[in-house]
């Protein structure tokens, strides 16, 4: 297989790698220095740096987790050719209830030399809770923090 070096073949690369449950293939596509950001996030970190803050935040993913596919995907270009904004829904089921997973996405991200360098994701809290039977955890920490 080549080396993925576009935005696009970077992108599909790491979908395939979820897929597949290679974490530590999909972790390889991090650039050393990565800034990992998710706005919206609740009860998991809005901010990770560098790909040994991925890998941790990564670790067991598959266990919790099991995608079994991207059935809605589409990449958009920008007008900076490093920079992609990728639309995506995730299938699959939370592994400790069996729940179904169905996650929209909204992610933009940065490429430079076949290494995802920055990393937006945008995703909902409330959903990924719901499916893996945490929702009242997740409200009693929202409101912990009223």
């Amino acid at each position: 297989m080549t080396t993925p070096t576009t935005p696009a073949d970077v992108i599909d690369r790491f979908t395939a790698l979820l897929l597949a449950k290679d974490m530590a293939g999909a972790i390889e596509l991090f650039a050393p220095d990565i800034v990992f950001e998710a706005p919206f996030a609740a009860g998991t970190p809005a901010r990770v740096d560098g790909r040994d803050g991925m890998r941790e935040y990564l670790d067991g993913y598959p266990d919790r987790v099991d995608i079994t596919g991207f059935p809605a995907y589409e990449l958009h270009e920008t007008t900076d050719p490093e920079k992609v904004i990728a639309e995506f829904t995730a299938h699959g089921r939370t592994v400790r209830t069996g729940e179904p997973y169905v996650m929209h996405y909204i992610a933009v991200l940065t490429v430079r030399d076949g290494l995802i360098t920055h990393y937006r994701d945008y995703w909902s809290p409330v959903l990924a809770a719901q499916a893996a039977g945490e929702l009242p955890a997740l409200i009693e920490s929202l409101e912990a923090r009223a």
